[in-house]
């Protein structure tokens, strides 16, 4: 106490350091201890020594997925994953598959780019998708694209006529043709609108529309698989080239589920399949992830929109409903996505809406057009197996093709749907047309849409898998819808078909009003022509087919690519300025595969999805990460 009382005097530190001295001495050992810790957990290579001091974290069986897909490493600092899959050829190349010993292309796959600055570097933990990072404890997932392709029955381009025996065959010469409208309807895209969305052709421009929430390129997604299979390498390679540099994810908008699943991620998938590349998978799986949040609904029904921006949920307004054909056709997409990341979040998603549309009571058995993501009821007893609901039924017997004819629950619900729309919805005209009309709480509309002329291909399609009693009845079935779906194009002027027609007031297949007189480049009429030629090789699908070819190439072509018109009854008809994405990805494909071999992306190895993207069946031993036995 006397010493603290002497003036100047400054006691000592216990280790005989003066105050400021001590001051210096701490700052300079936090300083030390700041550096430390920061070598040990912000450089390189440092999961040794983190091991040493954290804890590991838990890894969620089967959700281990690449550090791509969620991290975000400069190309030029990425190591090769733990076990590539094999570059497939170009088109036109042999298939590596076919050969004893597989050989990689030099140097293995090429390396993707970043997407975006910190694009999807994480998602909610709500929608259970793994955050892999650079460092974090786990092993990488690994999908064996090998193994894959060896377990094809057939070459995914078909096997190879020799074409000197017949160079120039009427169907070579057709197939051809086909080949060049799908080249100028691409050369004229990317002239005039590459990465837009979709092409106007007579304006010359681009067009983005607001269905996919500020994604780019359909076009080019939406036409990798058709390029591949008709062989246009260049093409295909600038169209792969544009998604690896140029198609980004970090987009904010509010976009179609339905619209971007079928279009963005069954595009990215087939090409994946058909070619192995790396920047496919991820960027489907990436862009997967974020539509989960349209799930995040009372019933797990999910919602038609979904909003890209941080925290919301997706949600329209309070009181909308969502549609049969749109929550009812992800399954095949997102089965796959869970077959290529290991993350079972997406085959929990679509299961679920399984789950829920099993439960709930059917109106005589049929499938209304609107159900409530809040209660899990109809909202209105409308029934139609053209737009709203088709793609619905589609779904579910490819659900059971593509798995293997495991799914034993799809098929049930499908031949059970099929039969109530046979007994309430089916009808003939008095000039003995087959047509499926629309169910309005028990009264009928007499009509049928475009789009509802898939079935004929669909019910082809399932023909083979029915009671044995009812296989000849529906293949007679089939045949006879598409037989009324050709009636409605050769009864207009243009030999194109109108986007819906009537069966009333002694008129029928045609269009009543001007406002459904209009063809935008569907293919569902091609659709079922494609499916009818490869179950029976009739003559008269190609004929059918090739007059749709001659009435394209007369009143759709344009300058600068192919338009829809307004008119289907006018000889003269007005263009509507839209090249549709699925004129490239489904109206050019089926026409170009129904002038093709069978095994040309064969109907063993391959589902179409509803934009007509090939998507593998499981040919596995095992049900796989994906495949579930129902």
């Amino acid at each position: 106490m006397l010493m603290r009382k002497v003036p100047g005097f400054v006691p000592a530190s216990p280790w005989g350091l003066r105050l400021p001295q001590k001051f210096l001495f701490l700052l300079f050992l936090s300083g030390l201890v700041t550096l430390c810790f920061g070598a040990l957990f912000l450089l390189p290579h440092s999961s040794r020594l983190k091991r040493l001091f954290l804890a590991p974290r838990t890894q969620q069986p089967g959700l281990e997925v690449v550090a791509e897909i969620a991290g975000h490493i400069p190309a030029r600092e990425q190591e090769p994953p733990p076990n590539p899959a094999p570059a497939v050829p170009a088109p036109g190349e042999d298939d590596p598959s076919s050969r004893a010993s597989p050989r990689r292309r030099k140097g293995g796959l090429r390396r993707t780019r970043p997407t975006g600055p910190r694009e999807e570097a994480t998602a909610a933990r709500g929608n259970g998708i793994l955050a892999s990072r650079p460092g974090d404890e786990g092993v990488p997932f690994r999908f064996d694209f090998n193994a894959f392709r060896s377990r094809l029955r057939h070459p995914v381009l078909g096997t190879r006529a020799d074409e000197s025996q017949e160079p120039q065959s009427r169907v070579r010469a057709q197939r051809e043709k086909i080949k060049e409208m799908m080249q100028f309807a691409w050369q004229s895209y990317k002239r005039y609108a590459m990465g837009k969305n979709e092409l106007r052709p007579l304006t010359k421009d681009g067009y983005e529309g607001n269905m996919f929430g500020g994604l780019s390129g359909a076009t080019v997604i939406d036409s990798l698989d058709t390029l591949y299979l008709m062989e246009l390498k260049e093409e295909f390679q600038e169209a792969k080239a544009w998604v690896e540099e140029s198609f980004h994810l970090n987009v904010s908008g509010e976009a179609s589920l339905f619209e971007v699943n079928i279009r963005y991620i069954g595009g990215l998938l087939s090409a994946f399949y058909l070619t192995g590349e790396e920047v496919f998978r991820i960027k489907a799986i990436r862009l997967g992830e974020k539509l989960l949040p349209a799930f995040n609904t009372p019933t797990g029904i999910p919602k038609g929109v979904v909003s890209f921006k941080s925290g919301n949920w997706g949600w329209a307004t309070a009181g909308s409903s969502s549609i049969l054909a749109e929550f009812g056709s992800l399954h095949l997409e997102f089965l796959h996505l869970t077959e290529l990341s290991g993350n079972q979040v997406f085959a929990e998603k679509v299961r679920n809406i399984r789950k829920v549309l099993r439960k709930i009571e059917k109106p005589f058995g049929l499938y209304p057009n609107f159900l409530s993501p809040v209660s899990g009821n109809w909202v209105q007893h409308h029934v139609s197996v053209g737009g709203l609901g088709d793609s619905f039924y589609e779904y579910l017997i490819k659900s059971w093709l593509m798995s293997g004819k495991t799914d034993t629950e799809a098929k049930n619900m499908y031949y059970e749907a099929l039969e109530a729309i046979e007994t309430y919805l089916l009808n003939v005209s008095p000039g003995g047309l087959t047509y499926i009309a629309e169910w309005r709480g028990g009264i009928l509309d007499h009509k049928m849409g475009h789009l509802a002329c898939f079935s004929g291909g669909m019910i082809a399609l399932g023909a083979e898998d029915a009671k044995e009693e009812k296989r000849a009845h529906y293949r007679e079935l089939a045949a006879q819808i598409t037989k009324t779906c050709h009636e409605s194009y050769a009864r207009s002027d243009t030999k194109l078909g109108p986007e819906a027609f009537w069966f009333n007031s002694g008129r029928e297949a045609v269009a009543t009003q001007l406002s459904e007189s209009y063809y935008i480049l569907r293919p569902e009429v091609v659709e079922s022509y494609m499916y009818l030629w490869r179950q029976t090789h009739n003559p008269i699908y190609r004929e059918w087919g090739w007059e749709v070819v001659l009435a394209l190439e007369k009143y759709c072509r344009t300058e600068a690519g192919f338009s829809g018109i307004q008119d289907v009854y006018s000889s003269t008809p007005n263009h509507d300025n839209k090249q549709q994405s699925f004129f490239l990805a489904e109206t050019l494909k089926y026409l170009y595969l129904l002038f093709s071999e069978d095994d040309l992306l064969s109907l063993e190895d391959w589902v179409f999805n509803t934009e007509a993207h090939p998507l593998p069946v499981n040919h596995s031993d095992s049900s796989g990460r994906a495949w579930g036995r129902h």
